[in-house]
């Protein structure tokens, strides 16, 4: 150990996120930072102010600690998974002694302590799209629900669409010409309408380039999105000179945040917005009618199991995984992991109309 460079577990923290900085998207960063942080916390509890003296030995006592919070298999798989990284590029810039990373052990999880089963189930959704159309016709809440369910992208994928990104008639076509990337003859015969979701500085998509990619609209969709560009959308540009699609209400922003989107999600997954409370809560009185304490609804949803559930809606109508992953960029393999929440009966009928094509 004693020929190996100094150095403090906080700093070869800062090493590591600035290592992934042009890989990782920012929310993936801030993740493993908050991860990593729990053992460098640690470790300045411990009085290990040197990485050089960490031993497999610490590495039991770090592990032990964690388990002993009674933390769910999950979140213990997430956070030693990333400390076995972070250890990982420790060993590589001679930080730590050698094949120490082998000494972290990654608890397993089953498919079943992975996936998250809070998803908008199709019927919500349904009934979501049913009563926006009916009283909230051309708002900005429709356009986001309709695009987010639709295509099952990622609130940052949905937050980094332009005016330009839509591609709803012929000539909007006209703004793919000059580009490296796309030929020509597949403008031309190229079918309409559909969104094309780009990578830029001030709105990361989370894969970043490998993120780009156009996505195919239903007719109806694109007709509930320009409706709500046409009457509802408060016109204005960023600071970076953009038309943002979705723009705040009040227009000072004007590209709308993550917060908002976040809410206006909770608002339409709460049930007592389209009927009766399942909880038996009082809605003169329920908190979660609050502003601000919309997600406390114990059957409100973030964006994410929107969706969770577009991607299960996708497959319980027979789209292979691989088809679903180029449309919600996501590898197959994470698609049958973390999305896949079949509806058995649904999902055998799906397979039955297959091999009736094929038949």
């Amino acid at each position: 150990m004693s020929d190996l460079e100094p150095i403090a577990p906080a700093e070869a923290l800062e090493m590591w996120i600035g290592r992934l900085q042009s890989t990782r998207a920012d929310e993936t960063l801030q993740s493993y930072r908050y991860r990593v942080q729990k053992f460098v916390e640690w470790c300045d509890e411990e009085g290990i102010e040197n990485l050089n003296e960490l031993t497999s030995r610490d590495i039991f006592r770090y592990d032990s600690a964690r388990r002993s919070e009674d933390l769910n298999v999950s979140t213990l798989n997430n956070q030693f998974g990333t400390l076995k990284l972070f250890i990982q590029f420790c060993e590589r810039i001679d930080a730590v002694e050698e094949n120490l990373p082998e000494k972290v052990e990654v608890p397993s999880v089953t498919v079943s302590e992975r996936v998250n089963d809070e998803l908008l189930t199709a019927e919500r959704a349904e009934t979501i799209r049913e009563t926006l159309h009916r009283y909230q016709r051309a708002s900005r809440r429709q356009a986001i629900f309709e695009l987010m369910w639709h295509t099952g992208c990622r609130l940052g994928g949905l937050r980094s669409l332009d005016i330009s990104d839509c591609f709803f008639e012929p000539e909007d076509l006209e703004r793919l010409q000059h580009r490296d990337d796309i030929e020509e003859d597949a403008i031309e015969n190229v079918d309409l309408p559909f969104v094309y979701f780009r990578h830029r500085p001030t709105t990361p998509l989370k894969n970043k380039r490998d993120g780009e990619r156009p996505v195919a609209l239903d007719e109806e969709v694109a007709e509930r999105i320009q409706e709500y560009v046409d009457v509802n959308r408060v016109a204005g540009t960023d600071q970076n000179n953009r038309r943002p699609l979705f723009t705040t209400e009040r227009g000072d922003g004007p590209r709308v945040s993550k917060a908002a989107v976040r809410r206006d999600i909770y608002i339409l997954t709460q049930p007592c917005r389209l009927g009766s409370c399942p909880h038996e809560r009082d809605t003169e009185t329920c908190e979660a009618l609050n502003h601000g304490y919309e997600s406390r609804c114990p059957s409100a949803r973030s964006p994410h199991p929107v969706r969770t559930g577009a991607i299960t809606h996708m497959r319980d109508h027979g789209w292979p995984p691989e088809v679903v992953a180029e449309r919600v960029n996501a590898t197959p393999d994470v698609i049958r992991e973390h999305y896949d929440h079949p509806d058995p009966l649904r999902r055998m009928q799906s397979r039955r109309e297959v091999l009736r094509g094929e038949n």
